[in-house]
C-alpha cells in the first residue's frame, strides 16, 4: 500500500493563540508527515477571552489546522460537554480520513477511542509527556491510570519519543505495541557555523522551569566556574530572570556575564547555539530534549545529565554525560572542555542528526506505521 493517506492529527497539545508554543514539537511532527500525506490537525482549548465558542481554520506551513476555542468554565462536567461538542463540530470540517495519529495520550485519547469504537478508525499514539517517568508518575490518579491503560491497549502502535519514555510507560503498566519515534530536528535551520564567540560562552535553552531544568544548580556552578577561569558568558534562553534574581544577587558575579533572554525565533535560537562553545542541559528528567540534538546539529558540544535522547545515540565524542544534580561533575566537565577543546567536524555532526531526526526520516517512520496500522485493521 503506497497511496497518499489522510491522517487526522488529534492533539492534546498544539500551538494556539492561547498558548503559542504549547506542543510546538507536535506541530513539527505534523509538518514532517505532511510531506508524504495529507494532515488535518484538530486541537481544542479553552479561552478566557471569549464569550462564545469559535473555530479557527488555517493552513499553516501547508498543514490544514483546525483549532476549536471553547468558553472557559471551572465546572469539569460542563467543560467535558463543551470539549465533546466542539470535537464533533471540528470533525465536520475535516471530512473522511484514513486513521488517527493521537498526540499525547490524555485527554484526547478518549476521543480517539470514541472514533475506534464508533467508526472503526485505527489510531497510533505519539507520546511526549514527562509525567510517566518514575519521579513524576505518582501524580497520576488511579482513575486516570485506568483510562490510560484502556487507550494504550487499543492503539495499533505506541510511539514514545525515546526509549527512556517507552520503558517508563511500560513500567507504569501501560501495555501496548511500542515503536519509539523521535522528535523532528530542523537540520537546515539548526546547521553548522564555524564562527564561535570570542569570549567563552555556555548556553542553556528551555522553559527555565527549575524543578525539571535545575537552573539553580547551573547558576551555582557558574559562580564556581568564575573562580576558576577568566570572564565568560552563560546564556539562559527561554524566559526572564525574575525567579532567579535573588540567587543571582546572592552569588554576586564579578567576572561572569549571566544573561537571561526571553523566547526568540528558531532562526535566532540556531545562531545562539552555533556561536556557543558548550551547550549545557542539567535536567533532573527529560523524555527527549530537543535542544540537545539541535545543539549537536549546530556543531556545538553538549554536556548533559543522563536524561534525554543523547543517552540513546552513538557518536559519544559529540557530548558528555554526567550524573543528575552533580554540580561538581558539571564544573569539572566544563573546565575539561574549555581547557581541552575537541576538534569536532561540525558538518559531520549536522549530518549525523539529520540521519536520525530530519523531517524526511521521521515522516518515513510514521508513514510505515500508518500503512501497517491500516493493514492490521483490514
Amino acid at each position: 500500500m503506497t497511496k497518499k493517506l489522510h491522517i487526522l492529527f488529534l492533539c492534546s497539545w498544539y500551538p494556539s493563540r492561547v498558548l503559542p508554543t504549547n506542543g510546538d514539537f507536535i506541530e513539527r511532527h505534523a509538518e514532517a508527515v505532511n510531506l508524504l500525506h495529507k494532515i488535518s490537525v484538530v486541537h481544542i482549548i479553552s479561552d478566557k477571552s471569549i464569550s462564545k465558542s469559535k473555530i479557527e481554520i488555517n493552513t499553516i506551513n501547508n498543514v490544514h489546522t483546525c483549532i476549536g476555542y471553547i468558553t472557559h468554565t471551572s465546572n469539569p462536567f460542563l467543560k467535558l460537554i463543551r470539549y465533546f461538542n466542539m470535537y464533533k463540530r471540528l470533525l465536520t470540517k475535516i471530512g473522511d480520513f484514513d486513521l488517527i495519529h493521537l498526540n499525547v495520550l490524555f485527554p484526547f485519547g478518549l476521543l480517539a477511542l470514541h472514533q475506534k469504537i464508533t467508526k472503526k478508525k485505527p489510531f497510533i499514539i505519539s507520546e511526549h509527556w514527562t509525567g510517566y517517568l518514575k519521579s513524576q508518575n505518582h501524580k497520576i490518579s488511579s482513575f486516570q491510570k485506568m483510562l490510560l491503560k484502556i487507550i494504550t491497549k487499543n492503539a495499533v502502535f505506541v510511539c514514545p519519543v525515546s526509549q527512556e519514555l517507552m520503558m517508563a510507560m511500560e513500567n507504569f503498566g501501560l501495555k501496548g505495541n511500542y515503536k519509539p519515534v523521535g522528535n523532528v530536528i530542523d537540520t537546515t535551520t539548526f546547521s553548522q557555523n564555524l564562527d564561535k564567540e570570542l569570549l567563552f560562552t555556555i548556553i542553556h535553552i528551555s522553559s527555565l522551569n527549575d524543578p525539571q531544568k535545575n537552573i539553580f544548580g547551573m547558576l551555582r556552578t557558574a559562580k564556581k566556574l568564575e573562580d576558576k577561569i577568566d570572564g565568560f558568558t552563560w546564556k539562559f534562553i527561554g524566559g526572564l530572570s525574575e525567579n532567579y534574581d535573588s540567587l543571582i544577587d546572592e552569588l554576586a558575579f564579578e567576572k561572569a556575564s549571566i544573561q537571561f533572554i526571553d523566547h526568540v525565533p528558531q532562526k535566532e535560537l540556531a545562531i545562539q547555539l552555533q556561536k556557543a562553545h558548550i551547550y549545557v542541559s542539567f535536567s533532573n528528567y527529560e523524555t527527549f530534549g530537543i535542544t540537545l540534538a539541535e545543539a549537536v546539529a549546530c556543531g556545538t558540544f553538549v554536556i548533559s545529565t543522563n536524561t534525554g535522547i543523547l543517552n540513546e545515540v552513538s557518536k559519544k565524542e559529540y557530548f558528555s554525560i554526567i550524573p543528575i544534580n552533580d554540580e561538581d561533575a558539571l564544573l569539572n566537565e566544563i573546565l575539561h572542555q574549555k581547557n581541552n577543546p575537541l576538534n569536532l567536524d561540525s558538518k559531520e555532526m549536522n549530518t549525523y542528526i539529520k540521519e536520525l531526526f530530519s523531517p524526511k526520516i521521521i515522516a518515513e517512520k510514521f508513514s510505515d506505521l500508518y500503512y501497517k496500522s491500516l493493514n492490521s485493521n483490514s
